[in-house]
């Protein structure tokens, strides 16, 4: 849980008061947790494409990389309208920064997965390098969105949802 719930400040006592449980989730299961995992493999799958195509030359890379950063912009649009409805309707999550951080960190993320899906439809041969590059930044974006969502379930509880029987 959070750490604040402790704190002298009345202003992090509040927050940390405030319900964290998911507002859009099946059987208490939170469905952006079960999302984001579609997403965040396929642009790994991605970088690993890239750079099985820079290693080897071969044109079946090239296709794997773009159904791969195709697949992972179509899950990952779903899984950040989960997020974004999580966001909206559940007081306690827009109440901490961490789900700003988290969001805006998935948004530029979402942003690089289309650009590197644009690019593998409108110019396959640009791959080398700046499909590569993409890559690699939606990557390190997918690490960093993926810090602060580890962050908010773990530090602040988010979605978790813990009964009495336990």
């Amino acid at each position: 849980m959070s750490k604040s719930v402790t704190s002298k400040s009345p202003v992090l006592r509040r927050v940390a008061e405030k319900d964290v449980s998911s507002a859009i989730a099946v059987a208490g299961h939170p469905i952006h947790a079960m999302a984001v995992h579609f997403p965040i493999a396929l642009v790994i799958a991605t970088l690993g494409c890239d750079i099985f195509y820079w290693w080897s030359g071969d044109d079946f890379w090239l296709r794997a990389g773009l159904w791969s950063a195709g697949a992972a912009l179509g899950f990952g649009v779903l899984a950040s309208m989960a997020g974004t409805m999580e966001l909206i309707f559940v007081p306690g999550i827009r109440a901490r920064a961490a789900s700003w951080t988290h969001a805006i960190a998935a948004m530029m993320l979402i942003s690089i997965i289309a650009t590197n899906w644009g690019l593998r439809l409108a110019s396959p041969e640009s791959i080398l390098p700046v499909g590569l590059f993409l890559s690699v930044l939606g990557s390190v974006f997918t690490g960093l969105a993926g810090w602060h969502g580890g962050k908010l379930i773990l530090h602040h509880g988010v979605g978790i949802m813990v009964s009495d029987d336990e």
